[in-house]
């Protein structure tokens, strides 16, 4: 039994100190994935940059963020888990702080690479902290309280950031990080207690620079790929084959090398894998739907930044309730029916944005938005208490570092793929309508059709180019929601993949007992 394991085991006072400092590290990471977002516009401003440069600013977090993730495993056995968890508040909260100083492009973009290297580790290691600290038959509740921080961070922080720029200013969606990093780090250096540190385990730099490079030849093909009209520039091309190249180098590498970087046995526990597909499935659907939303709600519906953030913030509230429900339902229901019911609210709510209209009234979207935050709620606790149920306890960090990982590349992956196929759709569904636009159809000329659309002025054909641009950018927003239900569905069948964690208990103390 580690120290950690041990600690956690102790007294419920201890338990609840190490959970709070665990979710303040938590919430602070998970805000900053969206938080900026909001602020983009007055950064640019700020910092007179173009929209292609000032992309970077989300660009350089996430590539660093990507890079980082898998090595906290290693870095964790290497040094101790509460050293490497100290550092990486302290480096992240500093460095949000220079964020927020920054006078320059190029200053605001090296501090967003230094925020994603310390912040890369935040989750996974206050995962496999909690993992530690509560026994098993508690897992369940554990997942349950550390999925808040996870799942209502990226909600809420539209919001957050929305209200700190309008109120005080965009430097300030990175100063509020400073309470969250210094409470989080005074009750970890307290509270959480070190893991045995194992200085004899080499480190595979070889197999970590193959796959930092194909991760950031991914991210940044995925980031960039729609500026650059994907695979019609060399750029975007180069990318995809470096990240394809790389990649099969250190599948080469992670099975030949006698110390590899990441553990092949890592990847042979079933629920770990079949975990690994449904958080990046989960991955696409969360951010993704919250890429579409506020434009939807701000462009087409024309709702001010604060009205599209306060609008959206039920949504954590439905994540809340499903956890709370969930963390009581876990040890009394199959964990499979569980995410089952999340897969099929999810599937739901995104059938419901199918059908909106530019009309559509804001309640109708609390509502959705509702019960897709239930949804995923009942989804993202289950799937991270039976990912890990079956593990290795020693891989427990490497394990939450892959999970991690998944859930971001899904992100990156969902918001690639639903923006391309938004813009291009839109350009589609624009010629299709476009082309019924003429004087000879008798339609045109219907008595109640607006008498702005005249099609004998250049206000007119402005006015009706802009109907038909709105029309079909409606169409487009609701054909992704589209896309996203049906991906959600057609995960449904993997779960027969997955083994109970109850099942699989029972299975090794019946092998235990014929041993004996």
């Amino acid at each position: 039994m580690t120290a950690a394991a041990s600690g956690g085991a102790g007294g419920e006072p201890n338990r609840a100190l190490v959970t709070v400092s665990i979710m303040l590290a938590t919430i602070m990471q998970a805000l900053d994935t969206t938080i900026a977002n909001v602020a983009l516009p007055h950064i640019q401003g700020s910092m007179s940059a173009t929209q292609d440069q000032i992309s970077w600013v989300l660009t350089s977090y996430i590539v660093a963020a990507a890079i980082m993730t898998p090595p906290t495993g290693f870095l964790a056995a290497r040094f101790g888990r509460k050293r490497i968890f100290a550092v990486s508040i302290i480096g992240f909260t500093v460095a949000s702080m220079l964020c927020g100083a920054a006078t320059s492009l190029p200053e605001i973009v090296a501090f967003r690479l230094l925020q994603g290297m310390f912040g890369a580790g935040l989750v996974p290691l206050s995962q496999s902290v909690l993992l530690d600290t509560y026994p098993k038959e508690q897992h369940g509740q554990a997942m349950a309280i550390w999925g808040m921080g996870v799942m209502v961070g990226p909600i809420l922080g539209p919001t957050l950031g929305g209200y700190l720029t309008d109120l005080y200013s965009w430097r300030y969606t990175f100063y509020v990080n400073l309470p969250f990093g210094a409470l989080a780090l005074t009750g970890i250096l307290l509270f959480v207690h070190e893991t045995e540190r194992d200085g004899r385990r080499p480190f595979d730099l070889f197999g970590f620079a193959l796959l930092s490079i194909a991760i950031g030849a991914l991210q940044m093909m995925l980031d960039r790929g729609q500026s650059q009209d994907w695979f019609s520039a060399r750029e975007i091309i180069f990318e995809a084959v470096a990240a394809g190249l790389f990649f099969y180098l250190f599948l080469v590498q992670m099975f030949t090398a006698e110390h590899p970087f990441l553990e092949p046995k890592l990847f042979t526990d079933r629920n770990l894998a079949v975990g690994l597909f449904f958080i990046f499935i989960v991955g696409i659907v969360l951010l993704a739907t919250l890429a579409l939303l506020p434009p939807f709600l701000q462009d087409l519906m024309g709702f001010p930044v604060l009205t599209a953030g306060l609008v959206l913030a039920p949504r954590g509230i439905g994540t809340m309730a499903a956890m709370f429900l969930v963390g009581r339902l876990i040890r009394r229901v199959d964990i499979r029916l569980l995410v089952l019911f999340g897969l099929g609210m999810t599937a739901y709510s995104l059938w419901q944005m199918a059908e909106f209209t530019t009309e559509v009234s804001s309640w109708t979207v609390i509502r959705s938005g509702m019960t897709q935050g239930m949804g995923l709620g009942f989804l993202f606790v289950p799937l991270s208490t039976v990912t890990f149920a079956t593990l290795d306890p020693k891989l427990r960090t490497e394990g939450a570092s892959m999970f991690s990982l998944m859930r971001n590349i899904g992100s990156s992956i969902g918001i690639s793929v639903v923006v391309t196929l938004l813009a291009e759709n839109t350009q589609v569904l624009h010629s299709a309508l476009a082309a019924h636009v003429s004087p000879l159809n008798p339609m045109m000329h219907a008595p109640f059709l607006p008498g702005a659309w005249s099609l004998g002025s250049t206000a007119g054909l402005a006015a009706l180019n802009q109907q038909i641009t709105d029309q079909a950018l409606t169409i487009g927003y609701l054909d992704d929601f589209r896309l996203m239900m049906w991906l959600v569905l057609g995960a449904i069948p993997f779960l027969l993949l997955l083994r109970s964690p109850k099942r699989t208990a029972q299975r090794q103390a019946e092998m235990a007992a014929a041993l004996d």
